[in-house]
């Protein structure tokens, strides 16, 4: 079939192997390259530099409702549209050009996790499951019906770059299945149960910072959930920010406030939360290389029942 492929991330890579595999990408649309890195240099998305390996034709167009855009893809007479975490919601006269419509590949289980990061909302909210969908996308966010569901665990100390591989390798096999009975008209369509539905909205910098009220578990899947961005992390006033790159929740016996330092060992310091108490085993200081949390205590001669801000 003729594809026009739309998507930014590297979870959308997948797909777009697995479409080129079988099918003829007549276009491969992204978003426009952005600044990153502490240089704040200009850096293609994942899809973009997939596609120039691949030879493919690249659109990075900054609006997608702009007529002269649609009137190009429009030309193209493509017989499917794909979507995979391109960023936007796609215009309803975008939907209707391709002659079988648009489909989505969606990193959770629809109706939940609806919207733009359902991988790491699962994770944090402490899911032990998963899945990816192929659903037809409609005007509204990740209402449409859906084509295929697959399941999968999410194990206890996952993270979401080890989650978001795997469902982006099982998002593209299913895609390909999907695409192969609708070819031959043997796709069967199932309609989502909307009161069922939950939103995952994006990750926001804040969400990353430590609140010590929470349960050690809840703070430990928010380390699992926003890791690479935003990291977990608490602000000290004589370091700024504090990275916590390795932590773990442990049982504590004795109750202690929130947020104080509960116990030490030789390279550990296990501090108070809600229920429970988070082990951190290294931390990183802005600009250093992450080090032991036991040698950043005593450096700072803290001790049990004081606090790391």
């Amino acid at each position: 079939m003729r594809v026009i492929f739309f998507g930014t991330p590297e979870f959308a890579v997948a797909s777009l192997d697995a479409l080129q595999a079988e099918h003829t990408i007549e276009l491969v649309v992204a978003q426009p390259d952005r600044q990153q890195g502490r240089g704040m240099k200009l850096a293609s998305p994942a899809v973009v530099n997939r596609a120039r390996t691949r030879g493919l034709r690249i659109l990075q167009p900054p609006k997608i409702r702009n007529d002269d855009f649609l009137q190009e893809l429009d030309a193209l007479r493509p017989d499917v549209g794909v979507v995979v975490a391109y960023g936007k919601i796609l215009p309803e006269r975008l939907l209707q050009i391709p002659r079988f419509g648009f489909l989505n590949v969606h990193g959770s289980l629809l109706p939940l996790y609806r919207g733009a990061a359902p991988v790491q909302r699962a994770i944090e909210a402490g899911e032990s499951e998963t899945g990816v969908t192929i659903m037809r996308v409609d005007r509204e966010l990740d209402h449409g019906p859906m084509l295929e569901v697959v399941r999968t665990a999410i194990e206890k100390d996952e993270r979401t770059p080890a989650l978001a591989k795997r469902l982006s390798i099982l998002g593209a096999e299913a895609l390909s299945r999907v695409l192969r009975e609708l070819e031959i008209g043997g796709v069967t369509e199932q309609a989502q149960d909307h009161s069922l539905a939950t939103y995952a909205s994006k990750i926001g910098r804040e969400e990353g910072r430590v609140d010590w009220k929470l349960t050690a578990r809840q703070i430990y899947n928010r380390f699992r959930a926003f890791d690479p961005w935003p990291g977990l992390f608490l602000e000290s006033g004589t370091d700024g920010v504090l990275k916590l790159t390795d932590v773990h929740p442990v049982h504590l016996d004795q109750s202690a406030p929130p947020g104080v330092i509960s116990s030490t060992t030789a390279t550990t310091v296990t501090f108070a939360t809600g229920e429970g108490g988070l082990e951190i085993r290294s931390l990183q200081r802005s600009g250093k290389q992450p080090s032991s949390a036991a040698d950043y205590v005593r450096l700072r001669r803290l001790k049990i029942g004081d606090r790391l801000e």
